[in-house]
């Protein structure tokens, strides 16, 4: 089997004979009920190849689509003319930046249709490079756009250029009302939803099928068509890695599974991830190595969050479905960005929670986090997680707690003014980092942690204090009766109770029971 790694091309993937999981039945559904929809994915899920799907159509490709679904469907074949903005492909580091983008498309456009409104506004012209393509085919036209947000993620930070793209984007995007009767269909993508207030206020009939839970698989890999479509390839994983083929398809779905981009639907696979084990037969973290949250990271920082409470926080739809308050709460950011998805919803309230789609992402956005929360200092060349997870492994409480106390020694912590929230986030990360290799759960009530680690041998039950005592935290473990639940469990359990003091900036008083 071969596989599209890295391919967006609808007609290469086709033709070349290169595996392609059907959507053509959902993008059909699109194509006859509605005319305006937008989508945001995040990166690398489908998105291009989906447009490059509905250029073919619209192309009037019939052969590229022999044997899919949409066959059945589609008898007309109607050639339209296609406009395809791709805003992925440019750095936008100033205002120029966008404009020459714009600019480069419309050339290509109008050297088709006409250039006789060439020096006019971007917006002008494309209203009439959309009315002379209608003129001369004419056909309705066809207007896709890809990454749309591409550069208001670049400029994240910086306030006045955003402002600048936003202004620059809602008039050009706005052409498309006006020129509403010239147009047969539009699709806009992007990674995030910023609000249609500022980009998209003119579009008020556009359908955000990112929401829909009948579109919830439009982009992705369901389990469904993880058996039907490619399960050749689950074979040939499993016999490279040693693995019967049910445990390869649990490997697969523990990895890179559990996107959710509506309450209670089907689990979507990561597209990226799974063509790339698949093809390469090896597990890896293929979609998180593409790219660097940077600008996740700075947001988190920026607001100041706790990071522990990323998936205990509940959410509004309207504040899930807009990153536009992202300087206050950057949750919204890391759901549209693949970082977080919809783990729970409740009816009552309709709040959402959040919390980490697979493993891949987690161990990844975990890792990811440590030299940004991890106190810097020459000590941490002592620390080991392989080392520490050895020493809980074998209940050696005494050697991992002196481990861990080098850790938070005397650390850095000019980045963050908060020294209690620092050490809050530090601490996420560093049991985050542990309960990638043992069980490991965390609880906070009044701004205290107590953290609860199992092995198969041993069970751990830490209360952490901020400038008070070990003894505090260990009368707080005997007061609230944590260990009582573990009663008649065989296993050896230890009672840790560790103060950190805001003043030294370390971990200054620890007992073990």
């Amino acid at each position: 089997m071969k596989y599209p790694i890295g391919i967006q091309n609808f007609g290469e993937v086709r033709r070349d004979g290169y595996v392609y999981v059907d959507k053509t039945a959902l993008a059909y559904k699109m194509i006859s009920e509605g005319k305006y929809y937008f989508l945001s994915r995040p990166r690398r899920f489908g998105k291009s190849l989906l447009l490059s799907t509905f250029e073919a159509f619209f192309g009037g490709e019939k052969e590229l689509f022999e044997g899919l679904a949409v066959c059945d469907l589609e008898k007309e074949w109607t050639v339209h003319p296609i406009l395809h903005l791709d805003l992925n492909s440019r750095e936008y580091k100033d205002e120029s930046s966008l404009s020459a983008e714009l600019n480069r498309h419309l050339e290509k456009w109008e050297k088709r249709y006409g250039d006789e409104y060439k020096d006019r506004a971007n917006e002008e012209r494309f209203l009439h490079v959309i009315e002379n393509a209608f003129e001369q085919t004419g056909k309705r036209v066809v207007i896709l756009v890809d990454e749309y947000d591409k550069p208001l993620l670049q400029t994240i930070g910086n306030k006045a250029l955003q402002d600048a793209y936003r202004s620059m984007l809602k008039a050009f995007y706005g052409v498309l009302k006006t020129c509403d009767r010239y147009i047969r269909f539009a699709f806009l993508t992007g990674v995030t939803k910023f609000g249609k207030v500022s980009v998209f206020s003119d579009l008020n009939n556009l359908i955000d099928i990112s929401v829909l839970p009948q579109y919830a698989a439009i982009c992705g890999i369901t389990e469904q068509e993880l058996h039907e479509q490619l399960d050749e390839g689950v074979s040939q994983l499993a016999e490279a890695n040693g693995e019967t083929k049910d445990e390869c398809y649990t490997h697969l779905k523990t990895n890179y599974d559990g996107y959710h981009f509506y309450p209670n639907s089907e689990g979507i696979f990561n597209p990226f991830s799974m063509l790339n084990t698949l093809a390469y037969r090896v597990y890896n973290d293929y979609w998180f190595e593409t790219g660097t949250p940077t600008f996740l990271v700075h947001q988190l920082q920026k607001t100041n969050y706790r990071l522990d409470e990323m998936t205990e926080e509940k959410l509004s739809a309207d504040t899930l479905n807009s990153i536009d308050i992202m300087d206050e709460n950057p949750l919204p950011l890391l759901y549209q960005s693949g970082y977080l998805t919809i783990k729970d919803y409740d009816t009552r309230f309709k709040t959402y929670r959040l919390g980490f789609p697979n493993r891949e992402v987690r161990e990844g956005f975990v890792k990811y986090l440590v030299p940004y929360y991890a106190p810097k200092n020459e000590n941490n060349s002592l620390f080991s997680i392989e080392m520490f997870v050895e020493e809980v492994e074998r209940g050696d409480a005494e050697g991992f707690m002196r481990r861990m106390e080098a850790f938070f020694a005397n650390g850095d912590y000019a980045l963050m003014g908060d020294k209690e929230l620092y050490f809050h986030n530090a601490v996420y990360v560093f049991f985050s980092l542990l309960g990638l290799y043992v069980e490991v759960e965390r609880h906070t009530t009044n701004g205290r942690m107590d953290i609860l680690v199992q092995t198969k041998d041993y069970i751990y039950i830490f209360e952490l204090k901020i400038d008070q005592s070990a003894d505090a935290a260990m009368k707080q473990i005997e007061e609230k009766g944590y260990a009582k639940p573990f009663a008649a469990d065989p296993r050896k359990l230890f009672k840790i109770g560790l103060n950190f003091s805001t003043e030294k900036r370390c971990i200054d008083d620890w007992r073990v029971e």
